[in-house]
């Protein structure tokens, strides 16, 4: 049965590369965690979060043990969910530099849409 609600699109391989690098439990859990997003009509915060100030940047929050990971993603056209780089969460606070990078990425999409 496929009742999606949003359909997730890969941008270029910036998720691709990230997601290798994981190991066999974590990439486990990330397909999880997509299919979620894709299948739920409201997917909690939990899994899915606004990140404030930020143009329209969301991350995806994998949790595996006390390993936490994020994957920025956005949306296009209200459903598609674009998903650009991921990284593994060390601190309370996502890092600036990696907002900085996803709104980089989030930029180039646009530009070459």
């Amino acid at each position: 049965m496929n009742d999606r609600k949003r359909t997730i699109v890969f941008y270029k391989d910036y998720f691709d590369s990230f997601f290798i690098k994981q190991n066999e439990k974590v990439k486990q859990k990330i397909v999880w965690t997509l299919e979620l997003v894709e299948e739920l009509q409201n997917v909690p915060e939990t899994y899915l979060k606004h990140l404030k100030g930020t143009d329209g940047l969301y991350e995806i929050r994998v949790q595996v043990g006390n390993n936490i990971f994020r994957i920025f993603c956005f949306f296009d056209k209200g459903q598609l969910v674009i998903l650009m780089n991921g990284f593994q969460k060390k601190t309370q606070k996502t890092p600036k530099k990696e907002i900085n990078k996803a709104l980089k990425i989030k930029k180039e999409y646009e530009q070459e849409k």
